[in-house]
């Protein structure tokens, strides 16, 4: 079975082709982030006009030399996400499917993530804990089978991914901050600021990352050069927050005696947070599991994957599924 799946939901449009018997196919991305860089974050009704676009050419790509008429659905991000953002993949979903006469199948776009060290993995069992840090979300989650899903923990203010936007920006770094961070602090000394890890003694499992954040603000109004200290700042701060991610997940093995950690998002592409789970795996003799770079981030393997794992809704054909706000509990 051929399922092709398109993701909208913030600034890159993607497209992607998941064959049940050899895995993607076909796949194509656009990233808008040379655009939104100018503004130093996405600005939505933007986004939403670059995907209109650029979503055909996207869609040409992903095929290929493959024929259209193959497809025998079609998976699409409807949520959560930029409302703007999702109904244009949404549409574009619903009028190519009603075109070819087959069925489409509305997904949630962190289930998505969740699974989509699968498309790299074949030996990936239920259950397992799944870090999924992005810059939206945060969240430590036990997941104990497909749409069985109990968050452990989450960010009660910014998102890791979130803090690091934030901070590239306190050091006039380029939008996203994060890659950016993640060079730069190579270059530096990650004990030469002391910043908070904030609530990582507490014995719940969530997250805060707004007081390291302004940990940081603070420490930078002080200082009179700041462009030498660029360097020992993205490492401190980036050691900071590693350090509290590690700290909550050693906790949540610990406490469900799960043997699997499973890491998504565009942060479970950092290096230094990959390094640290891989010490954890050695430490705790579990099994850690990361999608490839090119499926940290945004990306429609992930949506087409999952959607073959679905079976279509006769009641969600032709309607609007698309939620801006979508707990992961309530898929």
């Amino acid at each position: 079975m051929l399922t092709l799946g398109i993701e909208t939901s913030c600034d890159e449009t993607a497209v992607a082709i998941y064959d049940s018997d050899k895995g993607i196919v076909g796949e194509s991305v656009f990233s808008q982030i040379n655009m939104h860089a100018e503004y130093g974050g996405v600005v939505p009704e933007l986004a939403s006009r670059d995907h209109c676009l650029k979503i055909i050419s996207v869609l040409e790509q992903a095929l290929g030399k493959g024929n259209i008429k193959d497809i025998d659905q079609i998976a699409y991000t409807s949520g959560p996400g930029l409302l703007g953002a999702l109904l244009v993949g949404e549409s574009f979903a619903h009028g190519l499917a009603a075109g070819l006469g087959i069925p489409t199948i509305p997904v949630h776009h962190l289930e998505a993530h969740l699974m989509a060290p699968a498309l790299d993995f074949d030996d990936i069992n239920f259950p397992f804990i799944s870090l999924l840090v992005s810059g939206g979300h945060s969240l430590i989650i036990d997941v104990k089978g497909l749409g069985d899903y109990t968050i452990l923990g989450e960010s009660q203010d910014d998102a890791v991914g979130e803090a690091f936007d934030k901070v590239g920006k306190l050091l006039n770094l380029p939008y996203p901050g994060g890659p950016h961070i993640e060079r730069i602090a190579k270059e530096g000394d990650p004990k030469k600021f002391n910043y908070p890890r904030p609530m990582i003694h507490k014995d719940n499992l969530d997250l805060s990352f707004s007081g390291l954040k302004t940990a940081v603000l603070y420490s930078i109004q002080d200082l009179t050069d700041l462009e030498s200290n660029i360097p020992d700042i993205a490492a401190s701060f980036q050691r900071a927050a590693i350090d509290v991610l590690v700290s909550k997940i050693k906790k949540s093995l610990v406490q469900t005696k799960r043997d699997t950690l499973i890491l998504a998002g565009g942060v479970a592409a950092n290096s230094l947070l990959r390094e640290e789970m891989s010490s954890l795996e050695i430490e705790l003799g579990i099994k850690v599991r990361y999608p490839a770079m090119k499926h940290c981030t945004d990306n429609a393997a992930m949506i087409a994957y999952l959607g073959s794992l679905k079976t279509p809704n006769p009641s969600t054909q032709g309607q609007s599924c698309a939620r801006p706000r979508w707990p992961l509990n309530e898929v």
